[in-house]
């Protein structure tokens, strides 16, 4: 089985690299701005549940083999938790409770109502057979049935999953109860009530947030020039969505390498090439250019849609684009945003740009409450909606405080979640 993954954009990196102090740091900013009282910061800081399983998987060989994985659930102030499960070999407890952070902040700056979780297995995929993975899903899934569920924590395909893996998992839990439980999983095959528009959520909510940001810097679309690192799901769904809006991508990257032409690139050609030799590198009408090359291109829009850590004090200053659209989680280091926000390049944060996966993941977990679908037509309309106005919301908020997109959009989503914490109360 060929292991794609529908909310990230290039090979599975491990991003536990600081990502967890990070992350930290921008709510400790945050917190500091809001005057957050110190009890509420001490609560929202770390995760509030944290599940470790280890369990054994039976190989093609019939060797017994024990693999390690994790489910942490970092807040539940304002409805079940929601987040991805990754199957890695490098994937860490902090960096799952990193994105689990993230996940948090992700939903209450879209106003959805979830808190933030995330689950991971550390194992390459690459290196299990179909059955194994099954088996290993299957597994993974009655290990942490004890903590997902409809209206407790909903997970969703991540790095080194698809929808299949959701499939298994949604056919698991549901043989537990005894009953089809669709709205356990998100992310599912449609045929099985995954929603209509999933695959493409998160890069078409990025280019949502894109075009109103251009349209508020003034930007004429037909002229925007994009360079995108990343040739997955994400990256190739953003330049094929930008290139329908009129704009032109005049670079695009895989793990290989890139390739540029500054007039634009003929995409559908570009991702066909991909398809057939398994890089972008060597298609036609283009020339080479490598991933750190690519950052630092000449062009409107710098959509960094594969690795953290990225862009960084090293490179910030020649980064040319007046946009960073952040597509990959944690691509742009603090130091770097300091440097790109002295000299006016609009940063959109992950929190924000890459929460189309989520938005259009909690519309499927709503359709399948309901037993009602929507086209997808009905999706990209609310998703549209969703992701402009959570922008124009961080816009006024960055204005209002004199602050950078990334600071406005942690102040909006950790107030939220502070309210949610001081309403509800302590118990007991």
């Amino acid at each position: 089985m060929v292991m794609t993954d529908i909310e990230r954009s290039a090979a599975a990196p491990s991003e536990s690299v600081d990502l967890l102090n990070i992350v930290q740091q921008h709510f400790d900013q945050a917190a500091e701005l809001l005057n957050l009282p110190a009890r509420l910061r001490g609560i929202l800081r770390v995760p509030q549940r944290e599940l470790t399983v280890n369990f054994p998987v039976k190989r093609d060989s019939g060797r017994i083999e024990v693999f390690q994985g994790f489910r942490v659930q970092h807040n539940l102030a304002r409805g079940p938790t929601k987040g991805g499960i990754r199957y890695h070999p490098n994937v860490t407890l902090d960096e799952t409770r990193a994105l689990a952070m993230l996940m948090t902040w992700k939903c209450a700056l879209a106003g959805l109502p979830y808190g933030g979780a995330k689950g991971a297995v550390i194992v390459d995929p690459k290196q299990l057979s179909t059955g194994e993975i099954e088996r290993l899903t299957r597994r993974f899934a009655t290990e942490i049935s004890v903590v997902i569920g409809p209206e407790r924590d909903i997970p969703a395909p991540d790095v080194g999953t698809n929808p299949q893996v959701m499939a298994w998992i949604m056919d698991t839990i549901s043989m537990h109860q005894g009953h089809t439980v669709p709205a356990v999983v998100t992310g599912k095959p449609i045929n099985i009530g995954g929603s209509e528009g999933r695959r493409e959520a998160t890069g078409r909510g990025l280019t949502y947030v894109l075009t109103a940001a251009a349209h508020h810097l003034g930007l004429n679309i037909s002229d925007i020039r994009l360079a995108i690192q990343g040739c997955g799901n994400v990256g190739s769904t953003v330049a094929r969505e930008a290139v329908a809006l009129g704009m032109k991508v005049i670079a695009l990257s895989d793990s290989r390498g890139g390739v540029y032409n500054p007039h634009g690139l003929d995409i559908e050609a570009v991702l066909a090439h991909k398809a057939h030799t398994g890089s972008v590198v060597g298609a036609v009408n283009a020339d080479s250019l490598t991933n750190e090359e690519l950052l630092e291109a000449e062009c409107d829009v710098l959509v960094p849609a594969a690795l953290s850590g990225v862009i960084t004090a090293q490179n910030a200053s020649r980064i040319k684009a007046q946009i960073v659209a952040e597509a990959a989680n944690g691509p742009t280091t603090k130091a770097a945003d300091a440097i790109l926000y002295d000299r006016g390049c609009l940063v959109i944060p992950d929190i924000l740009a890459n929460a189309g996966g989520v938005t259009v993941s909690y519309f499927e977990w709503v359709q399948g409450l309901q037993e009602f679908f929507w086209s997808e037509r009905e999706v990209n309309t609310q998703l549209r909606r969703v992701m402009t106005n959570a922008l124009q919301q961080v816009l006024r908020v960055s204005a209002e405080r004199q602050v950078d997109l990334r600071t406005a959009s942690y102040m909006l989503a950790v107030q939220r979640v502070a309210d949610a914490v001081t309403t509800r109360g302590i118990y007991p």
